[in-house]
């Protein structure tokens, strides 16, 4: 691993220690072993090893979720895909925060745009088997909500925004899905 891996990794591992509001290069340099100089010299400020972070972290989640479809279903893969969303949130919730705390302050990431477009094109296929039941962009936008609503719920409860907010009912997180999904495709004839 060279020193620019090494420094990603130790940013990603104190992102989901501590969150990205509580993001220290000091921390980071700690973890990687080296000096400040070090890390400036390859990223040139806090932010640019924070946007080359949050990058490699979308990255990852991009090959996990290619990697997580197993149906040739178009309905059962786009199934499979809002799981896996929402199962890396609920596992990794201050890196998710992290990850849309970036693309909400309009941060560049590459990955997100990919990942979305792998969303179209499963919607796209959906279509295509002629079970859709709304717009290719609007079914998009349905899965995507959906799943960041539900993604919410877990990071909510993880990071403890209020007390009221426990860990969700899985039977929350399915029903979520489920009426997405009834909401998207057409119910199949008998």
């Amino acid at each position: 691993m060279d020193m620019r891996e090494t420094l990603v990794a130790a940013a990603l591992t104190v992102l989901e220690q501590n969150g990205a509001e509580k993001f220290s290069t000091r921390a980071v340099c700690s973890i990687a072993n080296v000096t400040a100089p070090t890390l400036y010299y390859h990223f040139g400020s806090a932010d640019g090893l924070l946007s080359a972070a949050v990058g490699e972290a979308h990255r990852q989640f991009l090959e996990r979720k290619k990697a997580a479809i197993r149906s040739s279903d178009p309905v059962l893969a786009l199934e499979e895909g809002w799981n896996d969303f929402v199962r890396f949130a609920a596992e990794r919730p201050r890196l998710y925060a992290a990850l849309m705390a970036r693309l909400m302050q309009g941060g560049d990431i590459p990955a997100f745009g990919q990942g979305y477009a792998l969303l179209v094109e499963r919607v796209e296929a959906i279509a295509a088997a002629g079970r859709l039941a709304m717009a290719v962009k609007d079914a998009a936008q349905t899965a995507w909500a959906s799943a960041n609503a539900a993604s919410l719920l877990h990071v909510a409860a993880a990071l403890q925004v209020t007390a009221a907010l426990q860990q969700p009912d899985p039977a929350v997180i399915d029903g979520l899905r489920d009426r997405a999904m009834k909401a998207i495709c057409k119910s199949r004839s008998k």
